[in-house]
């Protein structure tokens, strides 16, 4: 399963992603970890250093050695270059599976809390005036729409803050999206923007309260989203023990907190695999991508670019070339 977690700023976000992947890995599941947040603090958060965090190779520095491994000999990608963030999989493509041995994985991710661990890299001071963040996001989007992941594995991705991941088609790559929202007016806005953006794309959202402190919390929380209230955690000494740089393991939890995590997993678990829709979905937004500003940017029709016959999952990953 592919989740997400978003919400906005300082909700909390980076260190529930954080303990869902403790909680993901403590029950003997696979996970990769992708840290898509520009602000980049998902490694800390699962316990490495800031020297070890900087040291990660970021994803967004090798977008041209992504997409010319993902590419394979798909004919209908006439070269590397013509490959853009939405560029779907098709016959000929090279598909990931979870934690393999490709150069992708075996390059650009590290061993952090049990999981794999890979991160966009942060924008820095030659990016600044000159690039957006999206231009790293677009790996992962890549690395999404290439992946296929099995029965008992968990790709886990730290979004951007807010509603930032509109700016692409990455929030439709998801089974599930998570988003944090404190029991404040602001806190349910970015869920407002959310579910008003996402309204015609079937995106499967549930709210996961933070920083609740009561039942009026609560409360106010189910006024604002309705159904879409999964579960709360509250304020946890171990958890602030932990971002202020203390050992930590999920058994450290309260009760109630590792139950939390638990409801979340089964809400995961729950969902159905529907690769037709996952496919549909990425090839929807390469052809918007390709009119809107990839056709002339790139200097040719990347509509062609589509296999209408391929559908990602098990069957052509058998088929994959080496």
């Amino acid at each position: 399963m592919k989740i997400a977690f978003v919400g906005k700023g300082g909700s909390g976000k980076t260190t529930l992603s954080s303990l869902f992947i403790r909680h993901l890995v403590a029950s003997g599941a696979a996970v990769v970890a992708v840290d898509a947040d520009i602000n980049q603090h998902l490694a800390v958060a699962l316990g490495l250093s800031e020297d070890e965090a900087a040291a990660i190779p970021a994803m967004g520095e090798h977008v041209a050695e992504i997409k010319a491994w993902l590419r394979g000999t798909n004919p209908r990608i006439s070269a590397t270059q013509s490959m853009v963030k939405t560029t779907p999989p098709g016959a000929g493509s090279r598909l990931l599976r979870l934690g393999g041995d490709d150069p992708i994985h075996s390059k650009l991710a590290v061993e952090a809390a049990g999981a794999r661990l890979m991160v966009t890299g942060p924008f820095t001071d030659e990016d600044l005036g000159v690039a957006c963040y999206h231009s790293k996001t677009g790996a992962v989007e890549l690395y999404l729409n290439h992946l296929v992941d099995g029965p008992g594995e968990y790709v886990v991705v730290d979004c951007t803050a807010g509603a930032e991941s509109f700016a692409s088609g990455m929030f439709t790559r998801f089974d599930l999206t998570f988003l944090v929202a404190e029991p404040t007016r602001k806190g349910v806005a970015v869920y407002r923007q959310w579910t008003d953006y996402a309204a015609d794309y079937d995106v499967a959202l549930n709210v996961i309260g933070n920083k609740v402190h009561g039942p009026d919390d609560v409360a106010f929380l189910r006024d604002h989203v309705g159904d879409d209230l999964l579960c709360c955690l509250g304020q946890s000494g171990a958890v602030r023990g932990m971002e202020q740089g203390r050992p930590f393991g999920i058994d450290d939890l309260g009760e109630r907190d590792r139950a939390a995590l638990a409801t979340l997993q089964a809400a995961v678990d729950g969902r159905v695999k529907d690769w037709p829709k996952f496919t549909r979905q990425a090839i929807e937004f390469h052809v918007k991508n390709a009119r809107a500003w990839a056709n002339a940017a790139i200097g040719e029709d990347l509509e062609a670019q589509v296999d209408a016959d391929f559908v990602l999952g098990e069957a052509p990953l058998a088929t994959r070339p080496s």
